[in-house]
C-alpha cells in the first residue's frame, strides 16, 4: 500500500513507516508534532488504484516530525574570464525529517 502526495511543492511516494526528508517546516514545529498531508494525488492498495482529479477526496497521510537539520554545504562560484571577476558563495539548506504513521483513504 502506498500513496503519491504533494507536500511543500514536491511530490513524494509514501508508504507506512517510511522516513522522508522534506523542505523545512519552520521553528514553530517541534519534533514529535503530528503533520497532516491532505493533497493525496494517488492511492494504491493491492489491486485497488484510486487516482484523484487532481486530488482524492477525504484521503490524507498522517506524519510525525522526527527532527530538523541542515544539508551539506553547496558552493556557488561565479566567474567572468579576463575580467578579474570571481564571486564565491555557499549555503546550507534546512530540511525536516518526517515519518509516515498512517495512510487514510
Amino acid at each position: 500500500m502506498y500513496a503519491i502526495v504533494e507536500f511543500k511543492g514536491s511530490q513524494y511516494k509514501v508508504e507506512k513507516d517510511q522516513v522522508l526528508k522534506v523542505a523545512y517546516l519552520g521553528e514553530e514545529i517541534e519534533p514529535g508534532t503530528e503533520v497532516e498531508i491532505e493533497r493525496v494525488l494517488m492511492f494504491k492498495d493491492a489491486d485497488d488504484i484510486k487516482i484523484g482529479h487532481p486530488t482524492l477526496e477525504n484521503a490524507k497521510v498522517l506524519c510525525e516530525v522526527i527532527s530538523h537539520g541542515k544539508e551539506k554545504k553547496i558552493i556557488v562560484f561565479k566567474k567572468k574570464r579576463r575580467k578579474t571577476y570571481e564571486k564565491k558563495q555557499g549555503h546550507r539548506q534546512n530540511f525536516t525529517m518526517i515519518k509516515v504513521k498512517e495512510i487514510i483513504n
